[in-house]
């Protein structure tokens, strides 16, 4: 699960769109309540690479191999509270929920939390996720060379580099 920084105006759309539409709440701007989601996001990503910054530096400083950096930065994310993986949606939700609460621009708020973290799940997993979609679409247009060589593995990063571009999903 990956958020890319092209989705978040997506992301903030669609939620805001959903959960006015169905009647989980109401805002005074809409505008300014996709602005309010965005901004959880984007802080979401300003973490995560400063997480992901800090773990590199203190591979760096104890001279640790690279194979340490994922426990290394889950480490880092704990102690910050912060969600990586799978617990990425979590930690954003509750993120969203607490800016919904004191959102100037949300006037009223009428589903139960539950409801509100089960819509958002879904329209963060679907956006969230489309790194699996993106790699069968470049193994489907490289599949004429075999898995496992360095061509394939020269041509699978610049095919993916193409469609990230194409798709407006640069990091």
């Amino acid at each position: 699960m990956k958020l890319y920084a092209g989705k978040i105006d997506t992301i903030s759309n669609e939620l805001v769109t959903r959960l006015t539409t169905d009647g989980d709440m109401d805002v005074v701007d809409r505008a300014e309540a996709e602005l309010d989601v965005a901004s959880v996001l984007k802080e979401y990503l300003r973490v995560d690479r400063e997480l992901t910054e800090r773990a590199k530096d203190i591979l760096e400083i104890r001279g640790l191999s690279y194979s340490q950096f994922g426990r290394t930065k889950r480490g880092l994310a704990e102690k910050k509270d912060f969600g990586l993986g799978e617990e990425s949606i979590t930690w954003i939700i509750n993120q969203l929920l607490e800016t919904f609460m004191q959102s100037q621009h949300v006037d009223e708020i009428y589903a139960d939390d539950n409801v509100l973290r089960r819509k958002s799940r879904d329209i963060l997993k679907k956006h969230m996720m489309v790194d699996d979609e993106l790699d069968q679409e470049v193994r489907d247009r490289i599949r004429n060379i075999q898995e496992g060589t360095n061509t394939w593995d020269i041509e699978y990063t610049r095919v993916l580099e193409q469609m990230k571009n194409k798709h407006g999903l640069k990091e």
